[in-house]
């Protein structure tokens, strides 16, 4: 539970069946006939009157106020002061105190800290009382396998206190997922992906609140109070129940990647990567280190379209090709929801409970995930800002909106991003290239200068979605001086990956990742035609060589393309250094490897070698004879080159000096063919050496295709005659 401003709604006037449920209610008789009866109004006892409590009070009045229950007793050890409630109702200082009192309670509310759920639970079960339990409903998978066990013995309902799923929303998105559209309008598509978003801010005030506040333990007892599983557990939840995967046995897997910036044992700051069993990738990303608190909100992404829910607002924003449009809804309020299903006979499925215990499963799964993870990494200090003062103060991480955003657009973690206060992937995933990585600064042994070595990190890619055509990659990859010059699942580009080959068209297989463009339709289409890249095997002759043996599959896994790439470094003096990338493709079956352009969108022959740059100020961009994008791009030269300010020049690891750099990157045309240039400067900073411009490249079994690439990396501006002197010599 959290306090009641952080996922709450005012509910008054939201349920379309309060009015007249205060004047007359259905009741199922033995036969099949449906009596009306008169109302009488449900007896409740709330325990825990504080925190969210408070919120469960202000609701209980204003169903008291039409009719529709009877507050007969409250339990807190903290007891409500004088006259906060009405004389007739008992308080009490424990469950317990209360159980013995003889008020026969129809429905018991249980709003009290997390680990208190479960012993407090099974006593209400015990008694002759239905439940409504708080979220998160316990503090781990045994105790909700017990709870579970305890209500199917009691032969009673139990209720989940996770209030988005009263939202009349969600009937609305899964009729749009069924029937494609939504009311006269088109929907999104096919459903490719869910993402929830939450970007909150609490300072030290709200972890001071009480002794279990930002605990994973206490005293032995699960706690568990983490961003995930307490304040925008909503978003998690409402997101499982928009995948319809509600059952602990709905999930094949849950990953965590757990952080935390202020003082506190659990994570405040965390991606939790979900995979249903039908295969839908769910990824939620959430902190309480924004910059400025928003409403989170759960993205569905379709082959069409999106569609945002804020479920805190209940408003559904719907965006595909002809545009957006926003639909506000109402909600059902949960406690009215369980007195319905207790009034419909004998817990009768005519009125089903909106939020019910078994329904928590796989929300459960994900808890239970978090609290066997090993404990939540300190983000360092030099990657926060603190804004406020005293217990005011509140932790600011750094970029955080962009991580988010970064981490739901590709369904990755922020050890995937390489984030600089993230944990290191593993070394399946990420290693330096060569020898002696990473090493960004120079060294010195006694009075002898050694060269400095540019970082370059190798990634498998193999943890990426199949939508992103998964392929290894380099990123990061850095100047002398430690400035980073790629970038890697970029928000506007997830599939951009550092540098590296890809081929947007191999057979009709996509090896570049997103919507593949067809001639046909004459637009891009979100297809289930990705391919992936494997890396075989790694070979390093020398220090500074590396060699990749490659297979290119289609989506069903057949064999496309093998691919010997070979990577070295040299470095020319104290402030450049060359990569030298050699690739040899050969057709494992008679291959055609095509492009946008090859397929009729005129410009964009992508495919081949690529560099995604990250952003920068002041960019620059020329051949020997023309300068500026729509100049360059789709020309021949011998040389492109490209300077700019770069952004901060923190390492993956959190090395190198902050600031901004100045740069130059040099990219050198391949001499066994006159590819033209791939451009981007206006909308995404980006070079590319179009194998396929406006032509597919075919390949006939056991046929090989070569290129060889050199980009010279300068720390500052080079000037030209410096940048053709480099070229000259190559």
């Amino acid at each position: 539970m959290d306090t009641p401003s952080a996922e709450t709604t005012d509910q008054s006037g939201t349920v379309e069946s309060g009015e007249h449920q205060a004047e007359q209610r259905e009741i199922v008789t033995s036969g099949t006939e449906v009596q009306q009866a008169p109302v009488v109004a449900a007896r409740i006892a709330l325990v825990g009157v504080h925190g969210f409590g408070a919120h469960h009070l202000a609701n209980l009045r204003r169903l008291e106020n039409q009719g529709a229950v009877k507050l007969v007793a409250v339990a807190d050890p903290n007891p409500p002061g004088p006259g906060e409630l009405p004389e007739s109702v008992t308080v009490h200082n424990s469950l317990d105190s209360l159980l013995a009192g003889n008020h026969q309670p129809d429905v018991i509310i249980v709003a009290t800290p997390i680990q208190t759920h479960a012993p407090l639970a099974l006593a209400v079960l015990a008694s002759s009382a239905d439940l409504y339990l708080e979220k998160p409903p316990v503090a781990s998978m045994a105790d909700f396998l017990h709870l579970q066990e305890a209500a199917e013995q009691a032969g009673r309902s139990v209720q989940i206190g996770f209030q988005s799923l009263g939202s009349h929303a969600l009937a609305a998105i899964d009729s749009m997922l069924a029937n494609g559209s939504f009311g006269e309008l088109p929907g999104i598509g096919e459903l490719q992906g869910i993402s929830a978003t939450g970007r909150w801010i609490r300072d030290r005030a709200y972890y001071k609140r009480s002794r279990w506040a930002g605990k994973r333990s206490m005293d032995g007892v699960d706690v568990v109070d983490g961003v995930a599983t307490n304040p925008l557990a909503h978003a998690i939840a409402t997101a499982l129940r928009i995948a319809n995967a509600m059952k602990a046995d709905d999930l094949e897997s849950v990953e965590t990647d757990l952080y935390h910036a202020n003082e506190i044992e659990s994570d405040d700051t965390s991606v939790i990567r979900i995979r249903t069993t039908n295969g839908l990738p769910i990824t939620c990303a959430l902190t309480l280190c924004a910059t400025e608190s928003v409403e989170p909100y759960v993205t569905l992404h379709g082959t069409e379209g999106t569609a945002t829910f804020h479920y805190t607002q209940d408003l559904l924003t719907i965006r595909s090709g002809l545009g957006e449009t926003q639909h506000a809804f109402g909600r059902d309020d949960l406690t009215e929801n369980l007195l319905q299903h207790l009034a419909a006979g004998a817990r009768s499925e005519s009125v089903p409970l909106l939020s019910p215990l078994e329904n928590s499963g796989a929300f459960m799964r994900v808890l239970e995930a978090i609290r066997t993870a090993e404990p939540p990494a300190q983000i360092p200090d030099s990657a926060i800002d603190w804004h406020g003062e005293g217990d005011a103060a509140h932790p600011v991480v750094r970029g955080i909106e962009d991580a988010l955003e970064r981490a739901t657009k590709a369904h990755a973690t922020f050890s995937d991003l390489g984030l600089p206060w993230a944990r290191p992937a593993s070394p399946d995933y990420m290693r330096p290239l060569f020898a002696g990585e990473p090493s960004t600064l120079p060294a010195t042994d006694g009075d002898t200068p050694t060269q400095p070595s540019p970082a370059v990190v190798l990634r498998s890619g193999g943890v990426l979605p199949q939508s992103l055509s998964p392929r290894p990659y380099l990123h990061p990859v850095s100047t002398l001086a430690g400035t980073v010059v790629t970038d890697h699942l970029a928000a506007d580009h997830p599939w951009h990956l550092g540098v590296g080959i890809a081929i947007q068209d191999v057979n009709g297989a996509n090896l570049w990742g997103g919507r593949s463009y067809r001639r046909s339709a004459g637009a891009y289409l979100a297809l289930k035609d990705h391919g992936r890249i494997t890396l075989n095997h790694i070979r390093q002759p020398d220090a500074n060589t590396t060699q990749l043996a490659l297979r290119w599959t289609g989506p069903d896994g057949a064999a496309l393309l093998d691919e010997q790439r070979t990577l070295s470094r040299t470095v020319l003096d104290d402030r450049t250094w060359r990569l030298d990338l050699r690739t040899e493709l050969t057709a494992v079956v008679d291959a055609s490897l095509g492009s946008p352009g090859s397929h009729g969108a005129r410009g964009s022959g992508y495919g081949g070698f690529f560099w995604r740059l990250p952003a920068m100020t002041n960019p620059r961009v020329f051949t020997p004879r023309a300068e500026g994008e729509p100049a360059v791009h789709g020309t021949v030269s011998p040389w492109l080159a490209w300077t700019g300010t770069f952004g901060g020049t923190e390492m993956f690891d959190g090395g190198g000096s902050p600031g901004d750099r100045t740069g130059t990157l040099v990219f050198a045309a391949p001499p066994e063919a006159s590819d033209p240039w791939f451009v981007r400067m206006a909308g995404y900073p980006a070079v590319g050496s179009a194998l396929a411009w406006d032509k597919a490249v075919e390949l006939a079994t056991g046929e090989t295709l070569r290129r060889s690439y050199s980009i010279w990396i300068s720390d500052g501006i080079l000037p030209i005659a410096d940048i053709q002197r480099l070229v000259a010599e190559r």
